[in-house]
């Protein structure tokens, strides 16, 4: 097994057993600014938060909406073509690319593809496994007030759970629905303060349903008025490790806009996941790209993490390969963007034209917080992107896999509904709420997705998401002119020390020295 491999196990025993020592640890991290108790989320997928109940208010029925009832809603026929228009390229792509290893439906292929028949089958559904609170993201829509996200997890029906540490069988793939934090149904009075501090003060404590749904509550606001998108996830294919390859799994990402007037999701551009083979086969598109990107302002924005970038540079699809590893390399979705990277002659950005705006902020006074140096521009590239993001500190493909309440006990279900990179980041986004309660202008701005801002140092000190063990590090260099100025912040706590995991950078984790 190899170096990274090893690092990424024991990240995946850190996740899946040492964690539950802590878990009302994590629970704290997300209070105010996520719903993920399931006994909550059990009563509210039962109600109106159910994905049929958002999707199809008008239903008489009050049995949950099966995936073959799901997709046969007018409003979803063309989220079913536009992935099955997906699997049939991912095989495509496949047999031209490894024509040796066979791919389909079962443990009998070297790729085991996801089965597309659940997507019409009477015996799965979604079901509601936590409910997010994004009024970080209001910097993208602040008319709304950032995003409230429903996150509902894809489970057989068929299989009653059996024994008392038991679970359903939860499958492979995630529907988010994107609500408006602010719809066009709610009181034109009502302010970005107010839907803030409701959230804070139903976090407070343990909420009960009258503090989440009652006239007062967050989720008493929120109804299929304020739909705004869906984002799908599935593993679309796993190849267990063999004699020809590490193991490896593949992710495609999708997202669909909602047309309020003609009540239909249609497919849509993915936010920030560039489209690398579009640009560099296309030399206009190419320097269009470059000169807009290098531009103080969007340079700026690019460091803060709050860039958009605009449609015409952007990919309506995408596949996350994990595990990626330490080191930027062809599974990136940035990869071959930047002078050096893999054997393409006709890259975006050169090291000058990086070192030049890093000089151009600097004597404009600008003060960029990630991007210090080439390496920085590089990571902070990626992990703007869709996939980039979910490669990183994500639990297999995905940040959120949820809470799983059909569960035999649904309190012991899943300790850790969510990715290290997710609980990272609970401290900045309590903080954006608490600055929009207190009627103080937000700062939006994020570090890498490897490492947490220091705006939550105190609280984050000494865990896994900051410098704790199995937190993401930098080894500094011998000399410290070639230590890379971006990362030699990330360091680990007393008594721990930075493993290298990569080959060409010097990543790695927090691990007991010696071992």
């Amino acid at each position: 097994m190899t170096r990274v491999l090893r690092c990424l196990l024991a990240v995946f025993l850190l996740l899946c057993g040492a964690v539950s020592a802590r878990a009302g640890e994590d629970r704290a991290l997300e209070r105010g600014a996520a719903i993920i108790d399931p006994v909550i989320l059990r009563e509210l997928d039962q109600g109106r938060f159910g994905l049929g109940r958002m999707l199809a208010p008008q239903r008489s029925a009050d049995a949950p909406l099966s995936n073959g009832e799901l997709f046969k809603l007018a409003s979803m026929l063309p989220v079913r073509e536009a992935l099955i228009g997906e699997f049939n390229r991912y095989v495509e792509r496949h047999k031209a690319s490894l024509p040796d290893e066979s791919i389909g439906v079962g443990d009998g292929f070297a790729f085991q593809l996801f089965d597309r028949a659940l997507f019409d089958s009477a015996d799965v559904r979604f079901v509601l496994a936590g409910i997010v609170n994004r009024m970080d993201r209001a910097y993208v829509a602040p008319d709304s007030c950032g995003e409230i996200r429903l996150i509902y997890r894809l489970t057989r029906t068929d299989v009653p759970p059996i024994g008392e540490n038991a679970v359903s069988q939860r499958l492979p793939m995630t529907l988010n629905l994107v609500l408006k934090a602010k719809g066009e149904g709610n009181d034109a009075a009502l302010t970005c303060s107010e839907l803030a501090r409701r959230w804070l003060a139903a976090g407070s404590a343990s909420p009960t349903m009258e503090q989440l749904i009652g006239k007062d509550g967050p989720l008493a606001l929120i109804s299929d008025r304020n739909i705004d998108r869906i984002e799908t996830n599935l593993q679309i294919a796993h190849a267990p490790k063999s004699a020809v390859r590490d193991f490896r799994t593949d992710y495609l990402l999708k997202v669909f806009d909602y047309d309020g007037a003609a009540k239909v999701f249609a497919e849509a551009p993915m936010e920030n996941q560039i489209d690398r083979d579009r640009i560099l086969a296309d030399d206009g598109l190419r320097h269009e790209f470059k000169a807009w990107l290098l531009d103080p302002k969007h340079f700026a924005e690019l460091d803060r993490g709050t860039l958009v970038i605009p449609d015409k540079f952007l990919a309506r699809g995408a596949v996350a390969p994990t595990p990626a590893g330490f080191d930027i390399g062809d599974l990136n979705p940035e990869f071959g963007l930047v002078q050096g990277e893999g054997a393409s002659g006709n890259a975006v950005f050169s090291e000058g034209d990086v070192v030049g705006a890093l000089k151009k902020a600097a004597a404009d006074g600008a003060k960029l917080q990630n991007i210090q140096s080439l390496g920085g521009f590089e990571r902070r590239l990626n992990d703007v992107t869709c996939a980039g993001c979910h490669q990183t500190r994500g639990i297999g493909g995905f940040h959120f896999p949820g809470v799983d309440w059909m569960a035999a006990k649904p309190s012991n279900s899943t300790v850790v509904p969510a990715s290290p990179h997710f609980f990272g980041d609970q401290v900045r986004r309590r903080d954006i709420l608490a600055g929009f309660r207190d009627g103080k202008a937000p700062d939006f701005s994020r570090g890498f997705a490897n490492r947490p801002q220091l705006r939550g140092s105190a609280e984050l000190a000494g865990t896994e998401y900051s410098d704790g063990w199995g937190a993401h590090c930098y080894l500094p260099a011998a000399k410290p002119a070639e230590t890379d100025r971006s990362f030699r912040g990330w360091s680990c706590a007393e008594g721990l020390a930075c493993q290298v995991a990569g080959k060409t950078s010097r990543m790695g984790m927090c691990f007991v020295k010696g071992r």
